[in-house]
């Protein structure tokens, strides 16, 4: 079967007790494991990570460097985008083909520095919601609104933090590359962190300061490669509804005439579960005969097997 996974926070999770940035590494290696399992059963992989912990580091180091001296530059959040995308893929690529390389299987690994379209119409664009970067005090918030057009609000009483908006992806730049890695038989690391964020422009696009979700990147990526199956792989091992009450109850198989049912009760919560759920309905809507899929990284196999996790089809 032909697979996108988008890998959660915890695949790529550095130890919050290290200063290492190498210990990112190590975590790949896990996720190595589990992506492996399912190329050594004869599956097409191509794979979409998120950045959240990553680029807010980026971010922040920058700031921190230029608060320092002013003639350290403060780069545009796209490029802090491609930033880690270079580095996670980096990490990815060399843990997967070591994972490959240890059970003999002969496949190439590539990251590709994926550029994904958005309008600039997008909705998103009115109401920025995603923080990124350092805290700053209200005065310090006042200066950056000013000097450099940022909107900083207020966050949970910490201090102030930029925030930028967060508007779905319409189409990928670098499909046709994608589709030549895959279409290869190799493995694929694409649109990291949601994709670098861009806006055509008439022959020419540009990058802009927001952040795409994942999850949504995945499905339109999955869209784009025809894949049989989007597994969004994350820290949970189902999608629950009546969260954490006494009626709690997973879900194992449901349809897009359910998911829109427990849509309309709010049974998933807006950051967290309900992107990847609108992301699941929106591919197996798009692919009937498709299957969209989360559950727990470590089991990936029982959950693409419909044996752990929970499993949308239309």
């Amino acid at each position: 079967m032909k697979i996108v996974i988008a890998l959660g926070g915890n695949a790529l999770q550095m130890d919050k007790n290290s200063k290492d940035s190498m210990a990112q590494l190590e975590s790949c290696r896990k996720t190595a494991k589990a992506v492996v399992n399912l190329i050594e059963k004869g599956h097409q992989i191509s794979l979409v990570h998120g950045n959240g912990p990553q680029v807010g580091q980026i971010v922040s180091s920058i700031e921190t460097a230029h608060k320092t001296d002013e003639g350290n530059v403060l780069f545009p959040f796209d490029v802090c985008d491609a930033f880690s995308q270079g580095y996670i893929g980096y990490h990815l690529q060399n843990a997967i083909l070591e994972e490959l390389s240890n059970r003999n299987i002969d496949k190439n690994v590539e990251t590709i520095i994926t550029q994904v379209v958005v309008s600039e119409n997008d909705p998103a664009f009115n109401n920025p919601t995603k923080p990124i970067g350092s805290f700053y005090t209200k005065e310090e918030a006042e200066i950056l609104e000013k000097k450099n057009g940022y909107i900083l609000k207020e966050d949970s009483g910490r201090g102030y933090r930029r925030v930028v908006p967060s508007p779905k992806p319409i189409d990928i730049v670098e499909k046709k590359s994608i589709k030549r890695i895959v279409d290869a038989g190799d493995i694929v690391i694409a649109c990291g962190g949601g994709g670098i964020p861009v806006i055509k422009k008439d022959s020419k696009f540009e990058g802009i300061s927001a952040v795409i979700d994942k999850d949504f990147a995945a499905e339109k990526l999955a869209e784009i490669l025809e894949a049989d199956v989007l597994m969004i792989l994350t820290a949970v091992s189902n999608v629950c509804i009546n969260y954490n009450k006494e009626n709690e109850k997973k879900l194992e198989k449901v349809t897009v005439a359910e998911i829109d049912k427990y849509i309309e009760e709010n049974q998933f919560a807006e950051g967290s579960m309900l992107p990847k759920i609108e992301a699941c309905k929106k591919f197996v809507t798009s692919n009937k005969k498709s299957k969209a899929i989360i559950g727990f990284l470590d089991e990936a196999m029982e959950v693409l097997k419909g044996e752990k996790g929970t499993t949308i089809i239309y």
